[in-house]
């Protein structure tokens, strides 16, 4: 078997791309968020806001119109774009697109979202068409997606019982299997894989890096959301193995920092909080 990576700071370090001191707003990336549904408008949330602290410029927040209130008295960081169902559908699909103020350069899509297979497929053919990289986790991860997703730069973030529902095969229990397994499935459907567990892998289908769980708190709701828009974030930005693992890695860092603090009673907005501790050992200014 190929040997893995090991993940060090000094790595991300020299990945994370660095900030022109003449950027514009935008210049750093703009990421959209689409999740949410009648009973799930905390992850959208969650994420949009991971994403902001990953050193995006913009991020929109794409819900159902039902929530779209409540996801705005969140922060007032969050631009909420108003779906018309409360699910995504085709129609809100297309709504989307047309009601995007500018292109995302990254697009994370599925956080407690409600969705049709079809629209899910027909979201993902536009996002392709506008050349937004894609992150797909949740509820968007089923196998009509693959298709549309094959060597396009592409991320997923499935945990075991996600990874088999898309690829049709258990990942195993152990390092090993699961290593062999995410290796395997992303060299044959061209894209990245972040499987979410005890430990993480993170695979490309030719570079794999390992990362195991930093706190056992980190199985408490939200904390994959937390991931998957920093991921997006990092996405903008990065080429999608280096977005993945950096963000498995250093979501890993601000979910020790909250368990120092909180213990086994850290939530997911203890991550949020923990984001910039993590993540400015690794700011850059040119």
């Amino acid at each position: 078997m190929p040997s893995t990576i090991t993940v060090t700071p000094k790595m991300i370090r020299q990945l994370m791309p660095p900030r022109s001191s003449l950027s514009r707003k935008g210049d750093n990336g703009i990421v959209l968020i689409a999740g949410g549904s009648r009973f799930y408008h905390g992850a959208p949330v969650l994420a949009s806001i991971a994403a902001l602290r990953s050193g995006a410029d913009i991020v929109y927040t794409a819900v159902p119109r039902s929530i779209v209130t409540a996801v705005r008295s969140f922060s007032p960081t969050i631009i909420a774009l108003p779906l018309p169902d409360d699910k995504l559908t085709v129609g809100s699909a297309n709504r989307l697109v047309a009601m995007m103020p500018k292109r995302a350069d990254a697009a994370a899509i599925g956080m407690g979202m409600s969705i049709e297979q079809e629209a899910i497929v027909a979201l993902v053919k536009k996002m392709k068409e506008t050349r937004t990289k894609i992150l797909l986790d949740a509820s968007a991860l089923i196998p009509q997606v693959l298709g549309e997703l094959s060597n396009t730069g592409s991320i997923v973030t499935p945990h075991a019982g996600e990874y088999r529902r898309l690829f049709g095969v258990d990942p195993g229990t152990t390092k090993e299997d699961m290593v062999s397994s995410v290796r395997k499935a992303a060299k044959e459907h061209g894209i990245t894989i972040g499987l979410k567990g005890w430990i993480n892998i993170v695979s490309d289908g030719d570079q794999t890096a390992t990362i195991k769980r930093s706190t056992a708190a980190m199985t408490v709701g939200g904390t994959g959301d937390v991931l998957s828009g920093l991921a997006a974030g990092l996405l903008a930005r990065m080429k999608p193995f280096d977005a993945a693992f950096a963000a498995v890695y250093i979501n890993g860092v601000a979910g020790s920092l909250a368990f120092k603090r909180a213990g086994l009673h850290m939530i997911a907005t203890d991550l949020l909080d923990g984001l910039p501790a993590a993540m400015k050992p690794f700011d850059r200014v040119k």
